[in-house]
């Protein structure tokens, strides 16, 4: 592509993008915000340039919020393992649980990262099992790698956004 073309479909984009936001100053008001968890995406697992302790970065799919939060190095590695597409020659803890779950017929649904308090985070694992769903605690990097290899979602309820964005909030922050 030419430096003529480039500019050209630049300034095309750049057209199309102000007159879409025109538009929708125009349009009708926003839709009431969407609460309740929302999907993330596991992003990475990464070095906290300020700490220098892994972490693992989640963003919401609904809305693009981020946040990091810290996590050990054995969880770093549980939660990068499977977001590289890595078979570890033996079953991993989380491999193991999965396992496990299969044989006796329990089924991993979704987990949720619940609450942010005094610096710790919260999740839960949702299981089914004989037709009946049920809740466990978890840690949220332990439900983390489970939910990447079992590949259901994992949601992140607005309070944990809210708390992690917030001023003195603990943990990593990108």
């Amino acid at each position: 592509m030419t430096t003529g073309s480039r500019v050209l479909v630049t300034g095309l984009v750049i057209l199309t993008l102000a007159t879409a936001a025109g538009a929708r100053d125009r349009a009708t008001p926003a839709p009431p915000k969407a609460e309740g968890p929302q999907e993330v995406e596991v992003i990475a697992v990464a070095m906290d340039p300020r700490t220098q302790a892994p972490a693992v970065v989640l963003e919401g799919k609904r809305d693009k919020r981020h946040f990091a939060m810290a996590i050990g190095m054995a969880e770093a590695t549980g939660i990068a393992v499977p977001l590289q597409g890595v078979t570890p020659p033996r079953p991993l803890t989380h491999d193991l649980f999965l396992t496990l779950f299969g044989r006796l017929n329990v089924q991993l649904t979704r987990v949720v990262i619940t609450d942010l308090r005094d610096g710790i985070y919260y999740a839960t694992l949702q299981l089914a099992a004989a037709g009946t769903t049920f809740t466990l605690d978890a840690r949220p990097s332990d439900a983390i790698a489970l939910a990447i290899r079992a590949k259901v979602p994992v949601l992140v309820e607005d309070r944990v956004f809210d708390k992690s964005e917030s001023p003195g909030a603990p943990g990593p922050r990108i």
